[in-house]
């Protein structure tokens, strides 16, 4: 408040009210800072690779620390997703960390499929969010967020080009995680091999269509660290962790839910038959929706009991018609 206004309400004979420091809504991003601390954080990690790629070795460097996992044998049947959640805490920041590992992937003679168990996955966590967030009564802000909001995809060193197993499956998941291309055991191939296959791998990447995470430049903070990155066609151990865990944790989960999530939201809502607008493009709320489905699935109703009682006359007047015809001819041959 102006002291101008102070002495003119004390001048009116007003009671004013001491003020006992600053008074502002510029408080605002620390009281949001605050609460985030108190209520913790999640992130969901998933790793896509094939058997002793170096998923699990990546992973502990990255958290500095050590996740449980048993070594896995080549001869699996299919693929399966195996998912740990841990509590990590660095300085009073509490983070709820899940991995998610793909069991088997790429060991099958026949990998045409791999992709689907994945697939499956994430739609399932997506779906569980869906469904708490349509109850009656949502606990979103205590429940616990399983949705992928970062996938590391890793990538045989080979040298010459991606598997076609990789671009299929990528390509599958781009519209549905972030994508985050690792050239896995890197240091076992020379430089030079090394630029030529990152080369070879953005354009293969570019000419199917398949759609990786981009790091966010509109922050004027990260803009140029995420700007070198972009030209990265994978990302090298330092620069992944400095990516992933420091600077961009916070915008692969805005982009999972604003982005992958709700064209999931969307998808599915249409095919329940909900839409916002009606034929002529006008505003249609969610009561009228629901009038309009409610309305259309009791004549679907109406039809289908219409349907079975003219089924049933017919069968009973058929039987009616054999007993008598049975009852004549057995009359018939009792005649004297």
């Amino acid at each position: 408040m102006a002291a101008t206004e102070v002495a003119r309400q004390t001048e009116e004979g007003t009671r004013t009210v001491p003020l006992g420091g600053h008074v502002g809504f510029d408080s605002m991003p620390d009281q949001l800072v605050n609460k985030s601390v108190s209520g913790g954080f999640c992130f969901n990690i998933l790793c896509v690779g094939e058997t002793g790629i170096g998923k699990s070795t990546l992973m502990d460097t990255l958290f500095n620390t050590r996740f449980e996992g048993e070594p896995v044998s080549h001869d699996q049947p299919g693929v399966r997703l195996q998912s740990h959640t841990y509590d990590l805490q660095e300085s009073n920041v509490h983070l709820k960390l899940t991995v998610v590992n793909t069991v088997g992937f790429g060991d099958q003679i026949n990998k045409e499929d791999s992709y689907k168990s994945i697939v499956e996955f994430i739609d399932a966590q997506f779906e569980a969010y869906l469904q708490e967030e349509l109850k009656i009564k949502r606990t979103l802000h205590t429940y616990h967020d399983t949705r992928v909001h970062a996938c590391l995809y890793f990538i045989a060193p080979t040298g010459h080009s991606l598997k076609s197993l990789d671009l299929v499956t990528m390509k599958k998941l781009d519209s549905k995680v972030n994508i985050i291309p690792i050239i896995a055991k890197s240091d076992a191939v020379s430089k030079t091999e090394l630029t030529k296959f990152k080369i070879k791998i953005a354009s293969e990447l570019v000419s199917n269509g398949v759609q990786i995470y981009q790091f966010p430049t509109d922050d004027e903070t990260v803009a140029e660290i995420n700007s070198t990155m972009n030209n990265e066609s994978h990302c090298d151990f330092v620069k992944l962790r400095e990516m992933l865990v420091r600077v961009n944790m916070e915008d692969l989960r805005e982009q999972t839910h604003a982005r992958h999530y709700e064209l999931y939201r969307r998808c599915k809502l249409e095919e329940m038959g909900f839409k916002d607008t009606d034929p002529e493009s006008k505003p249609f709320s969610l009561q009228e929706t629901y009038e309009a489905k409610r309305q259309e699935f009791l004549g679907e109703l109406q039809k289908e009991e219409e349907e079975m009682r003219q089924t049933f006359v017919q069968r009973a007047g058929g039987s009616t018609t054999l007993k008598k015809e049975k009852e004549r001819k057995n009359c018939a041959g009792y005649a004297f």
